[in-house]
């Protein structure tokens, strides 16, 4: 396949276009979908590649342009892999994370009290890419963490103050943007499509 020249990053949530932008090469043109006055469409799939692939070949379709597109969300342990792929709308529709991170906080601790010692998660990355003829390809990343004991950081986005990947002591939102891309699931889904660029 043809070097990628110009893509429509395939999302609305501002905290993904960044880092999916800051993933790809600067010398590629990038759309969002701003540009051509395009909501995301409604996310029917049953899981995070058939979400995916979804927004990537709508954006794709309605542009005629290459499109990537991303599908990712929280699976925390206790919770059976809540909130998955409803991580988005369990903020509501005026995507208040902190609603979100409550009702985490809330449904753990009804599970369980002292969670504390059951706070393994992860966070999964469905990255998938739409060509205008038809072809296209869906990779999945995820990184292995736990669940902060409260919010901790300003940074990034979503659930990324809660989150504390394995290895490290600090959330992704206490995390510098360029540090936490180079670790996440993003990334790590990512470099399984370099190739195409």
């Amino acid at each position: 396949m043809k070097k990628i020249k110009k893509i429509i990053v395939g999302t609305n949530n501002i905290g993904k276009y960044r880092e999916i932008c800051d993933l790809l090469p600067k010398n590629i043109k990038k759309y969002s979908p701003k540009e051509f006055n395009l909501l995301t469409p409604k996310e029917s799939g049953k899981n995070f590649k058939e979400n995916a692939l979804l927004k990537a070949r709508f954006f794709s379709k309605k542009t005629n342009l290459i499109s990537i597109s991303d599908d990712s969300g929280l699976e925390i342990n206790i919770l059976k892999g809540e909130p998955g792929i409803y991580s988005a709308r369990w903020a509501g529709k005026k995507n208040n994370f902190n609603l979100a991170i409550n009702k985490i906080y809330k449904k753990m601790h009804k599970f369980k009290k002292n969670w504390k010692k059951s706070n393994r998660a992860r966070f999964v990355c469905c990255l998938a890419i739409f060509y205008p003829g038809g072809k296209f390809k869906i990779v999945e990343g995820s990184v292995n963490g736990k669940i902060s004991i409260k919010k901790k950081g300003i940074k990034g986005f979503g659930y990324d103050p809660i989150f504390i990947p394995t290895g490290h002591k600090k959330t992704f939102g206490e995390m510098s943007a360029k540090f936490k891309i180079s670790i996440d699931h993003r990334n790590k889904a990512y470099t399984k499509l370099k190739k195409f660029f």
